[in-house]
């Protein structure tokens, strides 16, 4: 099993052959909820492509962890990026949406509160409800051993995707009426893929005609029809495949 992943603020001045102090949540999460010990392997991350490799040197109270570094490791950033746009879906379920991408390897999540949303986020509601998809990126990022966290981006409105769309390498509306498959999609080998996943009650007309217009056409997955929180995650993949990312 591999070593667990907990995140720091930074790496910059760690080095190989010293030592760590993790406390806090991180900390009690290592020595209170894991319980890790003395001797047991662990990772640091900056979540921003750092990362520091060792073993436990003490446990000390219910929130104190010294690490001892043995390697220092950066991964390179990803190329080409994916970001998906993902209309805000109802309940828990943005959530899962973000735990899965994140699980999955997407780079950028970018909150959407789409024509057709039951879910809007407004006022304290809104700042709340942002907070636990940048957490939930986190602990997935985590979770999954990743080195480089997803950025959960604020809010955009629809005329704010568009222009995301019009900067894009390559863009593309998930839409169960697509007449392209996004698995013969002509992709970019370098620059920033974006995807447009719509809400339950999917994309407008309006919307769709706006990110034509941006260069966003619709594509589909597959035979099946997905959930908006599933459907992200699925063309990630589909992606990370197609890109070599995977390979």
């Amino acid at each position: 099993m591999t070593a667990p992943v907990f995140l720091v603020e930074s790496l910059a001045h760690v080095r190989a052959g010293g030592t760590v102090t993790v406390d806090g949540p991180e900390g009690r999460h290592a020595v209170s909820v894991r319980r890790l010990r003395a001797g047991e392997e662990v990772v640091l991350t900056d979540g921003q492509g750092a990362g520091a490799y060792g073993t436990v040197a003490a446990a000390e109270g219910k929130d104190r962890l010294t690490v001892a570094v043995a390697e220092l490791r950066t991964e390179e950033a990803p190329d080409p990026t994916i970001t998906v746009v993902q209309a805000l879906p109802k309940g828990d379920r943005g959530e899962l949406a973000v735990e899965t991408m994140t699980e999955t390897g997407v780079d950028a999540i970018v909150p959407w509160p789409a024509a057709r949303c039951v879910t809007q986020w407004k006022g304290e509601r809104a700042a709340k409800a942002l907070g636990k998809w940048r957490a939930t990126a986190r602990e997935a990022g985590k979770q999954s051993r990743r080195l480089i966290f997803p950025e959960v981006a604020d809010p955009l409105s629809t005329k704010q995707v568009a222009a995301l769309l019009a900067d894009a390498d390559f863009a593309a509306v998930l839409h169960e009426e697509g007449s392209a498959p996004l698995a013969t999609a002509e992709l970019p080998a370098t620059g920033r893929i974006v995807l447009v996943v719509g809400p339950e009650g999917g994309v407008s007309p309006e919307e769709l005609v706006l990110f034509a217009e941006a260069g966003a056409g619709p594509y589909r997955l597959g035979r099946t029809v997905l959930r908006t929180s599933t459907a992200g995650t699925a063309a990630t993949a589909l992606l990370l495949g197609r890109t070599g990312r995977w390979s």
